[in-house]
């Protein structure tokens, strides 16, 4: 199963057609905090313009259908919804680049079965977080 369709169509919709694709989902040069949100009245109403929340809600409708790889940054930018700043739509950003590197990879039930040669994909932090 994957919703490949569905994907392109968001990363249309966000104006993310011409990004170029990533193959990882977050990167080290991410460390999101709430100090990084908007403080004063003039930056809250230019993050006022951009669609994060509506962002979140697609991107949290496909993690939960097709896409377990989004759990963790799920989490992670879904804490700032309340006050986005701009390090956290970059974040979202990112995100639609990684899907667009991404747009068939889904979930597989019963491939041996079918004739469909299913890989298993998963990441690891090797450097413990940089710690």
């Amino acid at each position: 199963m994957s919703q490949e369709n569905y994907l392109r169509k968001l990363i249309k919709r966000f104006r993310m057609a011409e990004a170029k694709a990533v193959s990882t989902l977050f990167t080290q040069h991410f460390k999101l905090s709430a100090s990084q949100s908007p403080t004063n009245e003039e930056d809250k109403a230019k993050m006022s313009n951009v669609p994060y929340s509506s962002a979140l809600g697609s991107l949290m409708y496909n993690m939960d259908c097709t896409r377990p790889d989004l759990a963790h940054a799920m989490s992670v930018v879904s804490q700032f919804m309340a006050n986005p700043g701009k390090a956290h739509w970059s974040a979202v950003r990112w995100m639609f680049k990684y899907l667009r590197g991404s747009l068939g990879t889904g979930l597989v039930y019963g491939g041996a079965e079918k004739g469909i040669e299913a890989k298993t994909l998963g990441y690891f932090d090797a450097d413990f977080a940089a710690d």
